[in-house]
């Protein structure tokens, strides 16, 4: 399988069927074709017919956006523990995940992904705060009906649910956006997730850097640079 992705600091879509693949042992070649360079279009058009990544070829099959791509390998892997055991589990972490993919644009319009920076927090609007406190009843209540025993959303195992959730959880700690200590405790197992570390540490490494991303927003702390 081949899977063609973004820059690793900024694509919040790439990186969630990427984690997905990662946390269940599947086999993958990527390649990352970063964007807004004069032959992104072109790079990406040879692959997508969307001209957006990720997009995954496994043969004669392509599909292209996160969640079809996240679908796919579960019905092609059904042994694999793609979603949480379990029905009621199951059906909910595909609503959660379904809602996340249509939602909470404020967070995305202000926030946009960036690993590499700390930034102090935007000015709350109701929106952005209607959004924020979403996510976070999202994560109180599936943690309380089915987080027993572990870290993740549904417990000790990381689920496509928690990939779908894990640039959001960037966003709230990048942009140093206040949240109750439950949530905290979220988005710090989120970055202590291996898999997660893994692309981190690979975007810190990344020669590319989008203005777009980057201006716009008080800097904190230079990530990539305080890492060196």
């Amino acid at each position: 399988m081949h899977l063609i992705i973004a820059n690793k600091l900024y694509s919040s879509w790439s990186m969630r069927p990427w984690l997905v693949m990662r946390a269940v042992g599947l086999d993958f070649e990527e390649t990352v074709i970063p964007l807004r360079q004069p032959d992104s279009a072109e790079r990406i058009g040879q692959y997508s017919p969307s001209g957006k990544v990720p997009v995954l070829i496994d043969g004669d099959v392509k599909v292209w956006e996160s969640l079809a791509i996240i679908s796919y390998l579960a019905d092609k892997y059904p042994e694999k523990p793609i979603w949480p055991d379990g029905m009621v589990a199951r059906a909910h972490a595909k609503s959660i995940s379904m809602e996340m993919h249509g939602g909470f644009q404020p967070l995305r319009m202000a926030c946009p992904m960036n690993l590499g920076k700390r930034f102090a927090a935007p000015p709350m609007t109701d929106d952005l705060k209607a959004s924020v406190d979403r996510i976070a009843e999202i994560w109180r209540d599936t943690r309380a009906r089915f987080g027993a025993g572990g870290p993740y959303l549904y417990g000790a195992r990381f689920t496509a649910a928690d990939a779908m959730f894990a640039p959001v959880a960037t966003r709230l700690d990048s942009y140093s956006i206040p949240v109750a200590a439950d949530t905290r405790a979220y988005i710090d197992a989120i970055y202590a997730d291996p898999n997660f570390i893994a692309w981190r540490t690979a975007a810190f490494a990344e020669p590319w850097t989008i203005e777009a991303y980057e201006e716009g927003h008080t800097v904190i702390e230079d990530l990539r640079a305080s890492r060196g």
